[in-house]
């Protein structure tokens, strides 16, 4: 590249390689299919990327240079490095469970505020959601594209059939969120987001080649709509009016007479107007339709084919009722200042593991002539085709004995040397890509057990994986609290008996990255609690953290209280409340004709009894 071709930017990692400095055309390999009018320039180096990301993860790098004219290419070895640092992050950033927690739904075991209530049942309600929308698997589709591409979308839609929230991942290479001056900062969400693919013509059923494109736009909100299906034209969607020729609203709408806009109370917020809703729109578009002036951004209204929903709604311009885009945006690295988009796990050893492809292939020519060497002979007799009389060639198999005349001799060519170094270079390569990734040597098993000196050189190694993980997951902190923020508001859209008003924010907790000594934590756990100086709660969210099988923090403190009959009693001598007590215990409140027992004065005179 030039000086005046010289870009920075989220993917400028790639700019060593010339496929990316080149604009795709169509039908050209090797991106000829992004080269489509619909597909925004500004959108192309984007995706260029991913299918880069993508033929590394899964060893075709080499068929990728193939396309580009490289007859080399093809012998490329390539032996799943990318692959297995995508494989080995991903794991780390996990780890071995993933944990929805509301704060404060644990409680303090003795008196239930509130707030610990309505905390406790969202953490109850969202949990038993993830479990039927097996959230652990979304989560490893989402975070698995997050971690190879630098970007994971998520996706919600209400379904009414099942009566809760569906929860789906989307390919990045789909996403086209519509960002405005205002949205400058990575932080900030967008107001309108596109979903949009190509799907190819189908020979046998005349299908056209089309674009498909979903589209969630926030905007005013408007009148009723309803679905027509014309046997003439397309599907599409008509005001509903009253007698009096005007747009009838929804049920709860209400017109602001000074303003002309119409209000809408959602559940979430019922003490406030709101004068926005999300609108959803799903259409296909023939590509011979467009022109060279559409993009994805400003696809033609006129050509479109809406489609329609399996109850019957024709989805143009459907008003979800919801205030909200209800899709989220994972990145894997908190974003640069002014970008939106996250950076792979492999971006800074790109150059790294085509040297170790390099070096195997190296390696694998080599190897060949060390196994089967090269062999130089002189006063040998050759054998001759009794048909052509032609030499026969000379064959090193094993076994194989050659009689030499008087003055012959025998050179074999050894290039194990050769291989010797070359294995060398790996290793020293895979040091380097373990570094510079900051998966470290140990994190991507390259140490031996018995080459650590001791455990405390071992986690100072460790260190840098640590910090990778922690900026891994603190990119996706307040990403996941959004998503199930807009899950428990999809349920109190839905009217499935969910409480109203702002609920409480639910997290994502993550398993330990790393093996922990549960030994040790189950000591000092013992030990602080026993001291006063850690809380049972405290005691038991350390323990879930390291490894111990602990479902339901919660239920195991209750469980944990139900026999803690010593610390019952205690609490007896030190209130004198058997109500207090029967709710340590978790045990239903007592009759209140039972009158209490006079602790007080049984106490005084056990106190006076040991005096004397």
């Amino acid at each position: 590249m030039g000086l005046r071709e010289l870009i920075i930017d989220v993917w400028s990692w790639l700019n060593y390689k010339p496929i990316m400095a080149t604009a795709p055309r169509r039908g050209a390999a090797p991106f000829g299919e992004l080269a489509s009018g619909w597909v925004p320039p500004e959108d192309l180096r984007r995706l260029q990327a991913y299918k880069v990301l993508a033929a590394y993860d899964h060893n075709q790098a080499g068929q990728l240079l193939a396309a580009t004219g490289d007859e080399k290419a093809f012998d490329r070895r390539e032996l799943g490095d990318p692959a297995k640092l995508v494989a080995d992050a991903l794991g780390y950033l996990l780890g071995p469970s993933q944990s929805i927690v509301v704060p404060g739904a644990e409680g303090d075991g003795v008196q239930s505020t509130p707030q610990a209530a309505l905390a406790r049942e969202v953490q109850d309600r969202l949990r038993e959601w993830a479990r039927r929308e097996l959230l652990p698997m979304r989560m490893q589709q989402c975070e698995r594209s997050a971690v190879r591409y630098g970007d994971g979308v998520y996706t919600l839609a209400w379904d009414a059939v099942a009566g809760r929230p569906q929860l789906r991942t989307m390919d990045p290479g789909w996403y086209f969120p519509v960002w405005t001056d205002e949205e400058a900062d990575g932080g900030q969400f967008p107001t309108a987001v596109h979903f949009a693919w190509e799907l190819p013509e189908d020979p046998a059923t005349g299908r056209k080649a089309r674009v498909r494109r979903i589209t969630y736009e926030l905007g005013p909100i408007a009148g009723a709509t309803r679905s027509a299906v014309p046997e003439k034209g397309g599907p599409h969607r008509e005001w509903v009016t009253g007698q009096d020729g005007q747009t009838v609203l929804l049920p709860g709408d209400r017109a602001d007479g000074a303003g002309g806009t119409v209000l809408r109370t959602y559940p979430w917020a019922p003490d406030q107007a709101s004068t926005v809703t999300c609108y959803l729109t799903d259409a296909e578009w023939l590509l011979e339709d467009l022109k060279a002036a559409h993009t994805v951004y400003n696809l033609p209204a006129d050509k479109a084919r809406y489609r329609v929903r399996r109850d019957g709604e024709v989805l143009q311009a459907l008003d979800l009722q919801i205030d909200f885009v209800p899709v989220v945006h994972i990145t894997n690295s908190v974003v640069e200042v002014g970008e939106h988009w996250g950076q792979p796990v492999t971006s800074r050893v790109m150059q790294a593991l085509d040297e170790l492809a390099a070096t195997d292939t190296d390696s694998s020519s080599t190897s060949g002539t060390t196994g089967t060497p090269i062999v130089a002979l002189s006063g040998v007799r050759l054998s001759k085709d009794h048909r052509t009389g032609a030499p026969l060639p000379l064959k090193v198999e094993a076994g194989t004995v050659w009689s030499l005349g008087e003055g012959g001799s025998m050179t074999a060519l050894d290039t194990s040397p050769q291989l010797r170094e070359l294995r060398e270079r790996t290793n020293h390569l895979l040091d380097r890509v373990a570094g510079n990734s900051r998966l470290t040597a140990a994190g991507l098993g390259l140490v031996k057990p018995s080459e650590v000196p001791s455990g405390y050189a071992l986690a100072l190694s460790l260190g840098p994986l640590g910090a990778l993980v922690g900026e891994m997951r603190l990119a996706r902190a307040h990403k996941y609290q959004l998503l199930f923020k807009m899950a428990g508001r999809l349920f109190q859209a839905g009217q499935v008996g969910w409480p109203t008003g702002e609920l409480p924010a639910a997290q994502i907790v993550w398993g330990p990255h790393l093996p922990t000594d549960k030994t040790e934590a189950l000591d000092l756990a013992v030990k602080g609690y026993e001291a006063g100086l850690f809380s049972l709660e405290t005691c038991v969210r350390m323990l879930s953290d390291s490894g111990f099988p602990i479902t339901d923090m919660a239920d195991e403190v209750r469980r944990i209280q139900a026999r803690a009959f010593d610390a019952a009693a205690r609490l007896a001598d030190a209130t004198g409340d058997t109500g207090a007590v029967r709710d340590f215990l978790g045990l239903p409140a007592g009759d209140p004709a039972v009158p209490a027992a006079p602790l007080g004065e049984a106490l005084g005179h056990k106190i006076t009894q040991e005096a004397a």
